[in-house]
Order: structure tokens, then sequence, then C-alpha cells
């Protein structure tokens, strides 16, 4: 530990977990607390959920939404939480984050120096406003090694890697101490608080398919510590779980690269077909529950469609760069062209096509799409895709300041939990996911807890 915490007492915050936990350990660490971060992954920089993720964080009613003329509010923000996830979602949780989510993106840019803006090219499913917040080239590995350098700048803040919580030791008024084990074993370091933010329990195959069997045969795109470490630790110490059939998929994981390519691809006019060359659904519902209907309907292969005027609006993702790098972006004069190099049927894709542009013309989508830029103009190019899972989105239950709750809803104290450890706003299923309402949960409960631990040590 570093001079400032005494090796007696130790911290007075241990956080297990280096992607959205940072945002906990520099809020509390400007509030004059010691940390402690423990990650188990000593190549979390590039292989945690956050360095995975587009870095979209939602703000609802922010600087930068009132600078472009955007009218937004929580409220505005807490109603489509609800109407996407057809009001299964935690109201109290939801409302304390979508209220948290405008000062959590200005303090970041503010205090972290994060280089924030808001992305105006196109719109999220399920967000009526434009109110998601990222970096430059929109790409998490980017965002998180802004948080790293931050932490490492802070001298209240200590990153211990690798190591992993195995256990926290509750006593009668709560939190004593954090077990971690390390380089030099295990270790119980006392502290009065710990935060739980190590993501969900996608890696851990045997939860998945019991916990959410519909996505089990998917590939898993995700942090290989999430094991479920938080789920197992807080059921042990009596916490009460929620929403464990909650997940975010992605139907648009590009092969065999397994880069992400993006579903801009589809909300600037893209669309998805399987190896008949023809679509099987509406798109615009949303990459999460679009990746079991690409299973269901398409057996796991899919293409991504899309043109020129696509291609270039997608290269201000670093993803998408990534995808086009690799090669996965195949290029062809005419429908019949692409689909022999693609692998699909050149007849069905010649008449899905022309069917995709008398839609984006006006007339009636046979699978209810309404949401379309222009028609596709050839060249046409088509990138091979497969269902994905990312990340669970159930876990302990928690409140509005990010505390464990047991099953009678008393917090366990000292206990905190963010992220894919908490039971999050997704509601059932991956229908409910809306764009950044990973990232939020998982930045604005670190956000919230440290502000609590503070508030307690104050």
């Amino acid at each position: 530990m570093s001079p400032e915490m005494n090796a007696e007492e130790g911290p007075d915050l241990v956080v297990a977990g280096a992607g959205g936990g940072l945002v906990a350990a520099l809020r509390a660490a400007e509030q004059g607390l010691s940390v402690l971060v423990a990650e188990r992954n000593e190549h979390f920089a590039a292989g945690n959920n956050t360095a995975m993720s587009t870095a979209m964080i939602p703000g609802a009613g922010s600087r930068w939404q009132r600078e472009a003329g955007i009218d937004d509010s929580p409220e505005t923000f807490l109603a489509d939480v609800l109407a996407k996830t057809h009001g299964e979602a935690d109201e109290r949780l939801a409302r304390a984050l979508t209220e948290v989510s405008a000062p959590l993106v200005e303090w970041m840019a503010d205090a972290l120096e994060l280089p924030m803006s808001l992305v105006t090219d196109f719109p999220y499913p399920g967000h009526t406003r434009l109110r998601c917040h990222t970096v430059p080239g929109r790409a998490g590995r980017s965002l998180l090694q802004h948080l790293v350098r931050a932490v490492h700048d802070h001298d209240l803040v200590d990153l211990l890697v690798p190591a992993r919580l195995t256990d926290v030791v509750v006593g009668p008024d709560g939190v004593e101490a954090a077990v971690v084990t390390g380089p030099n074993g295990e270790e119980r370091i006392p502290c009065s608080a710990v935060l739980l933010a190590t993501n969900g329990f996608g890696a851990d195959a045997d939860l998945v398919r019991r916990h959410v069997p519909e996505i089990a045969e998917a590939v898993y795109y995700g942090s290989e510590g999430s094991t479920g470490d938080a789920l197992r630790i807080g059921e042990r110490l009596g916490a009460a779980t929620a929403y464990l059939d909650a997940y975010q998929g992605h139907a648009a994981l590009a092969m065999p690269s397994a880069t992400l390519a993006g579903w801009a691809t589809v909300m600037h006019g893209g669309f998805l077909v399987g190896r008949d060359g023809r679509r099987f659904g509406d798109e615009t519902t949303g990459y999460s529950e679009y990746a079991a209907q690409s299973l269901e309907h398409a057996g796991g292969e899919a293409w991504i469609i899309l043109d020129q005027r696509i291609h270039e609006a997608c290269s201000q993702f670093q993803d998408y760069r990534d995808t086009d790098d690799s090669g996965a972006v195949r290029w062809a004069d005419t429908a019949e062209h692409l689909g022999e190099a693609i692998g699909v049927d050149p007849a069905g894709l010649r008449d899905t096509l022309e069917q995709v542009a008398a839609s984006a013309s006006g007339e009636p989508d046979p699978f209810g799409r309404s949401y379309w830029e222009q028609p596709l103009r050839p060249p046409y190019a088509g990138i091979a895709v497969r269902p994905a899972l990312f990340h669970t989105q159930g876990g302990l239950v928690v409140d509005g300041r990010a505390r464990v709750l047991r099953e009678d809803g008393e917090p366990i104290g000292g206990l905190y939990a963010s992220g894919g450890a908490a039971h999050g706003i997704s509601g059932h299923g991956a229908g409910g996911y809306l764009a950044g309402n990973g990232l939020l949960p998982a930045f604005g409960l670190a956000y919230l807890a440290a502000d609590d631990v503070a508030r307690g040590a104050g």
C-alpha cells in the first residue's frame, strides 16, 4: 500500500474490479479517502468489459445536450427505460441512475479531463433523445486508458494486479475486511467498505445455462474474469439477487476477426440477412435482443449488408475500423456478386435489396421497421456476423446509493455493488437493454457508492 494508507488500519475503500470500479476509486480519492483496487486480470486494460465497450454513457440533461438544443431530462430518460423494459425495470434504481447520468458525464469531463462529446450522427434504439456521450474513437479501450492514467496519478489510490477479491468479512456493524489473493498469497485487508465491481457471470457457462439459456449457444464476448465472483460472495453474505435472466447481447460480432461491426451499421440504414439472403426481423428493435433473433431465425449465421455511405459514417468507431482492417468487409458491384462473395443466396439478397429500397422510400416494411436513413446504393458490402453475449445484467440487489441489500431490504453495512455485479435497469431478458445501460450502472453506481462511503467517513 502507498504511504498514505495505514498498513494496520487499511484503506477506506476496497474496490474489486478495475473497470467501472476505477470511477469509484477516483471519486472517493477526490474526497480524501484512501482506496485499494484489486484486479484479477493482468490484461484488464484491453480485456475487461469497459475496454471492450463502445464507450457510450447516457447523460440526460447534460451541457452538451443543451449546447445542441436537445431538450432532455432524467424524467424523460426514466420514461424511456420503463418503456423499453415494458415496466419491468427497478424504477427506484433507474431513477437514481437517470438522475446521476448528466452529473456523471460532466464530472468525468471536468474532474478526470476526459474529452467527452455527444453522439449526434444517429439515434440508438429506445432512446427518444440523443443522450449518449463518448470519447474520440468511440472505443472503450481509450476510455479505460484515461481512467487508468488518472488512477496512477493519484496518491490515494493503489492498484493491485493481479489480485482477486475472494471474500468479504462482515461483522455485526458491517464490513470489517476484504480477503484478497494476490502474488503474495491470501491477505486479509482491514476496511469498512467494499465495492464489488467484478461484472456479472457471462464467463461462467454453467451459470449462463442456468439463468439465461436462450443465449447460452452464442459466442461469449466479454471479460474472462466475469465468472460471478460478486454473486457468490453476496449470496454467502445473505444478499438478495434479482433479474438474473437479464443480459446484453449483440448481433453484430464480425467473424472470423471477433471484432465489433457495431449497430451504427443498422441505424444508418443497413440490415441483416441469413444464408438465404433474406431478413428475419426489425433490426432497429435493438442489438441486444437481436442476438437471440439471429440464433433462432438465422441459425447464428448472419450478414450485415451496407453501402459506401454507411461504411464512411461508421468509420468514426475504432471497432468498425478494426473490423474493416481485418478484411471482414467484403465488397461487390451488384447484389448477385455480393451474394456469391459472402456465401448467401444471390437471388434472395437481390430481392431483399429491392424490398429494402421500397421500405426506405416509404412503403410498409414486412417486419415493421420504420427507421431508414435512405436506400442502399451500389457498391454493396457484407460483413459476416454472429450473435454474442456481452455481459449479464442481473445480480445483487442494490438501492439508489449502490448499497447491497439483504432479502429483508436492509443494507449490508459497507457493502456496495456496481455494473454487472448489481441487478441493473434492463428488466428481464435482453429486450430491455438500452445503449449505454451497461456503462451507466457500472460508472453511475460506482460514483454513487463512493459518495456514500465519503458521507459515512465524514
